[in-house]
């Protein structure tokens, strides 16, 4: 751990984000994370209010509610999808997507272009 940074690190496991929750979610997430695996090396930080897809730097993720998967992405554009139901704007850095997803079939070809789209931004190459 690093020491007097603003957030605190932790140890979380995975499933701790499923515990209590439908099982059709943890096949919802599985499906999401296939995605980002299937564009290359991914690193998985399960955090306390969270899920982090890593390759140089953050690229997606998701958050598990109680009936839905808030999955998130980070793109230069804003974009549209069926799932889409909230859009942040970072500026200059681009949008940070949010996506609900209920069920593994919502995770579709649409948010696959849109996944190897967020892993380009988070690997930074020029």
């Amino acid at each position: 751990m690093t020491r007097n940074l603003w957030h605190s690190c932790g140890r979380y496991a995975l499933a701790s984000h499923f515990v209590g929750k439908p099982r059709q979610l943890r096949a919802t997430f599985d499906r999401y994370l296939a995605l980002a695996r299937a564009c290359g090396p991914v690193t998985v930080y399960a955090q306390k209010t969270r899920i982090v897809f890593q390759t140089r730097v953050r690229f997606a993720g998701a958050v598990v509610r109680q009936q839905w998967v808030d999955a998130t992405m980070w793109l230069r554009r804003p974009a549209r999808h069926p799932r889409l139901h909230r859009t942040e704007s970072f500026g200059r850095l681009g949008y940070g997507l949010h996506f609900k997803l209920e069920h593994p079939g919502d995770v579709d070809e649409a948010l696959a272009k849109l996944m190897r789209e967020a892993y380009a931004v988070g690997r930074q190459a020029p």
